[in-house]
């Protein structure tokens, strides 16, 4: 994306691998990472590759099985959500 950062390669990159890891969308896991929550800590995990923030998604196939993970980064959350979204649609 225009102007972007380039810190959001690695995260968009990061958030694929934390919605495939962990089977669940990084936007969920986040609400479930808070203090006080079942997941508090999780971003600490996995030599810090765990995205606690909206915009990945584990994709399925049509079996409804889990067969790898998207992640989109350089907008805001609610804009990289839409992305992400949009490109599991297409799938």
């Amino acid at each position: 994306m225009d102007d972007a950062w380039m810190g959001s390669i690695d995260i968009s990159i990061n958030k694929a691998f934390t919605a495939r890891a962990f089977d669940t969308s990084t936007g969920d896991l986040a609400k479930n990472s808070q203090p006080g929550e079942q997941f508090y800590g999780i971003s600490d995990s996995n030599h810090g590759r765990v995205m606690i923030f909206a915009g990945g998604l584990p994709l399925r196939g049509s079996n409804g099985n889990v067969v790898g993970g998207v992640g989109v980064s350089g907008g805001t959350g609610e804009q990289d959500q839409v992305v992400v979204e949009a490109a599991m649609a297409a799938f």
